[in-house]
């Protein structure tokens, strides 16, 4: 490095300089010297202080140190990270832009394709005579089992592997521009093809042979990525056709249609989260002699019970508490007669319009046991609120209700979801109930129905809503218990043995119970590159340049597959996010559960909690913390082999430092979850446009518009700025069904165009009058995805960068405070007068 340095800025020999000066008197400038004197560099000859002051150091000398210090070299590392990182970034970024001009240059010399026309003459192909003829679909299904098998197991060269990905890259970029279910299962075939071709890969030439724990790893990673791999396999099988189901009529005559028992179960939540649940059952539009409404009290609560005497609707309680929620539906099945059964959590307010458009497919199949409708939720979940991407990014549940159950319907596989269903009381009573034997009572409770030959129904349109966990403890505990009851199905009533299932029944439920073991592989993908970076141990026995030929067209295939099926409903990397969460906490429940299936108990999900300061939960990410932790020493020890250690071996290094890089923003990201966001507010504002009238004193009225309204008021947007005195009392109106509903109110904010106003003392009528207008409006929740952003694969990637880069920086504050306070602790326990 030195010899480099100084190769620009050669020097005569002495005898040089001595002939040189009888001829010249100024002596000849040193170069060398005048840029070590510019950069700082007190030692011309150290290699260190050279890189220091050309890459590390700010351009401003004043700030520089002589000498570097032993506090500075923490700080040293950091910002060697960050380079590092900014420069692997922008390569990446410049090499996706020099293939999308590549691939825009290539377009730009084909004639421009209506890709609508072509979705739809795909989709009028399959409907030819041809492939009517169950010959030549077999023969068609033989020709494409060879080929696929010929691709997946026939060796490349390098250059034949890169022409494979660039094949099939450009196949799926072309094909992803299409409309339809026919282009998601194109995408679908590259995407196996393409990771099948790795899988044997992996499994026939990169598994060390020799014993010990070198083999033990690698055996470890190839089964965590099969478990991936089959996941992978079954979800593409589950969501190939999403059935997308619509309402259906009920007849004319009302004196036809059934009578209806809504049941409300609930525990220990406050009254404050049931009464608009309550109040929005009792809106819904259903002949009123064929209805009734039961809250079932599990805390057997005096203040609930004269509630619901206001209210008019029924009250049951049981002297215990046996099997939760399961036994409380199933006691009060026993007290009812209605033909059919909406259970909704004391959270989740259906609409007005909810049995008129689930009831329609009771009617038409007499086999129909159950329809499901999607769990909505007008607050910000856990992740939404600390990361702030409420309304803005799809939510964790979002993939399932938006397209996993749709999947699930074409194969008549719905699941029951516990909330916004109906069942009908015949077939539950059949199966003996609401099931009792795991915690998600729900979904094994499906799955004795379509054991028995009946059939579920889903309609992907939200006609409830309700209140997301508050804090990423109790959503870690109530995900802790779907995952522990899932493993719980699996293990006493496996749906791949026993009868009563079709293939794809058993494929449906199969890869829901085996989706919540992920938190071994991905604890496993969370610290494999941390195998060679600490210890030098090769758990992939192969080239890093053939390792990643194989391995991107896997996850670019799949990336891309995905991207174009679960878009609007799951933007690309944040899967990682969230099972890098909950994945150190379901590891044993799940593993407890496969082993003892009795073990555990059921959890309620606290609900309509408040968040009074923000905080740091230290208690539940300390996994995280110390993954993080983990990655960043491996990710220092893996800069010293780059540089010095393993210079022989350049590209294993990177991709495993690119490996680890990746892991560090996936924890940061689950460490900025862990930052509670503060929420004070008792009831959650919805946005929303609809029309008001606001009545003064002195009898004028003035139209505006609301901005948000929640249980306790409203946020009104005017047309023109309006003073008005905080306190004032104003009589606000809304409309249902074309009747005005008038409520009294007092003016809290004033501010130009804008204006707060809290309801005064609502009756129960009034308040039930405002949540028809408002929560239980049949269209309130249609239009509310609208607002999304559309899934960019690379813009998401940075998304959850910054968000990273945020956790850390999170982390750091906090860490300094609690160091502060825990130093002033200290002082003052040492200060303290001795008796």
């Amino acid at each position: 490095m030195r010899r480099l340095l100084k190769r620009p800025f050669s020097l005569p020999k002495a005898d040089g300089l001595a002939a040189s000066a009888r001829v010249e008197v100024r002596p000849r400038p040193d170069p060398l010297g005048w840029l070590a004197e510019e950069l700082g560099v007190v030692d011309r000859h150290s290699v260190w202080q050279w890189v220091l002051s050309l890459f590390i150091y700010p351009p401003d000398r004043a700030t520089r140190t002589k000498t570097p210090s032993k506090n500075t070299f923490f700080v040293l590392l950091v910002q060697i990270i960050g380079l590092l990182f900014s420069i692997s970034v922008r390569i990446v970024l410049a090499g996706v832009r020099a293939l999308r001009w590549f691939w825009q240059r290539l377009l730009s010399f084909l004639p421009s394709v209506n890709y609508e026309s072509v979705g739809h003459r795909l989709e009028g192909w399959l409907e030819t005579s041809a492939f009517q003829k169950p010959w030549l679909l077999w023969l068609l299904v033989f020709c494409s089992i060879f080929f696929f098998w010929l691709v997946v197991t026939t060796p490349f060269t390098w250059f034949g592997q890169l022409l494979f990905i660039f094949c099939l890259w450009g196949v799926a970029l072309f094909v992803r521009r299409i409309p339809g279910n026919l282009p998601a299962l194109i995408l679908i075939t590259l995407s196996v093809l393409a990771s099948c071709r790795y899988g044997w890969w992996r499994l026939t030439q990169t598994i060390p042979l020799d014993a010990g724990w070198e083999t033990f790893l690698a055996i470890g990673l190839l089964l965590a990525e099969t478990y991936t791999w089959l996941v992978l396999l079954l979800g593409y099988v589950q969501n190939a056709w999403p059935l997308k189901r619509q309402t259906l009529s009920l007849p004319a005559d009302t004196s036809l249609w059934p009578t209806v028992d809504i049941f409300i179960p609930t525990y220990n939540e406050p009254l404050k989260v049931l009464e608009p649940t309550v109040l929005a059952a009792k809106g819904v539009d259903w002949p009123s002699d064929k209805i009734n409404i039961y809250i079932l009290d599990d805390g057997r609560r005096d203040e609930f019970r004269r509630f619901a005497k206001e209210a008019g609707v029924g009250y049951i309680t049981r002297p215990d508490n046996a099997h939760a929620k399961a036994g409380n539906l199933n006691h009060a099945l026993k007290l009812t007669r209605g033909e059919y059964v909406a259970i909704f959590d004391c959270d989740h307010l259906p609409t007005s319009s909810f049995l008129q458009l689930t009831m329609g497919w009771f009617f038409k199949d007499k086999r129909c046991a159950m329809l499901q409708t999607p769990h909505h939720f007008f607050s910000p979940d856990t992740f939404e609120r600390n990361l702030g991407t409420f309304r803005r990014v799809p939510n964790e549940g979002a993939l399932f209700y938006g397209l996993v159950q749709d999947g699930n319907d074409f194969w008549n596989a719905t699941f029951f979801c516990g909330s916004c269903a109906v069942l009908r009381r015949g077939p539950l009573e059949e199966v003996g109930g609401v099931a009792v034997e795991t915690v998600t009572e729900d979904a094994h409770t499906a799955l004795k129905l379509h054991r028995l030959g009946y059939t579920t129904a889903y309609i992907n349109i939200p006609l409830a809503a309700g209140l997301a966990t508050e804090s990423l403890s109790s959503h870690i505990g109530q995900r802790i218990r779907w995952a522990r009851g899932m493993a719980q199905i699996f293990r006493i009533d496996n749906p791949f043995q026993g009868k009563g299932l079709s293939f794809f029944q058993r494929i449906c439920y199969s890869n829901a119970m085996l989706h919540f073991f992920y938190g071994i592989p991905r604890l496993i993908f969370l610290t494999a590159p941390l195998t060679y970076l600490y210890f030098e141990v090769h758990i992939i026995s192969a080239a890093a340049a053939m390792l990643a030929l194989y391995v991107l067209p896997h996850m670019l295939q799949a990336n891309l597959a995905n991207a174009h099926i679960q878009g609007p409903h799951r933007h690309s990397f944040w899967a990682e996010v969230y099972e890098s969460v909950l994945a150190w906490y379901i590891v044993l429940p799940t593993a407890v559960a496969v082993f003892n299936p009795k073990a555990g108990k059921f959890n309620v999900t606290a609900k309509g909690g408040l968040i009074e300061n923000s905080f740091f939960d230290w208690a539940i990410s300390k996994p995280y913390i110390v993954l993080a932790t983990l990655n960043i020493v491996g990710l220092s020890i893996g800069l010293g082999r780059l540089f010095f250690w393993n210079t022989f071996e350049t590209g294993t290094v990177l991709l495993n430092l690119s490996w680890t890089i990746y892991n560090l923003l996936i924890l940061g990201a689950a460490i900025g979850v862990a930052t509670e966001a503060k929420q004070v507010r008792v009831s959650h504002r919805v946005s929303a446009n609809l029309l008001v009238a606001l009545h003064f004193k002195d009898g004028s009225t003035k139209m505006c518009r609301t901005e948000d309204y929640s249980m306790t008021g409203l946020g009104l947007m005017l047309d023109q700025e309006l003073k008005l005195p905080v306190k004032e009392r104003v009589w606000v109106s809304l409309w249902h069904d074309e009747v005005e509903f008038a409520f009294p109110a007092r003016v809290i904010a004033s501010h130009g165009h804008k204006l707060g106003v809290q309801f005064d003392n609502l009756s129960i009528e009034q308040e039930a009058n405002f949540v028809q207008c408002t929560f239980a409006r049949p269209d309130a929740w249609s239009n509310w995805s609208d607002e999304q952003s559309v899934d960019r694969p690379l813009q998401s990637l940075k998304e959850i960068a910054i968000f990273g880069f945020k956790g850390y920086r999170s982390l750091w504050r906090n860490l300094g405070k609690s160091l502060t306070r825990q130093h002033q602790s200290l002082r003052g326990w040492l200060g303290r007068p001795m008796i």
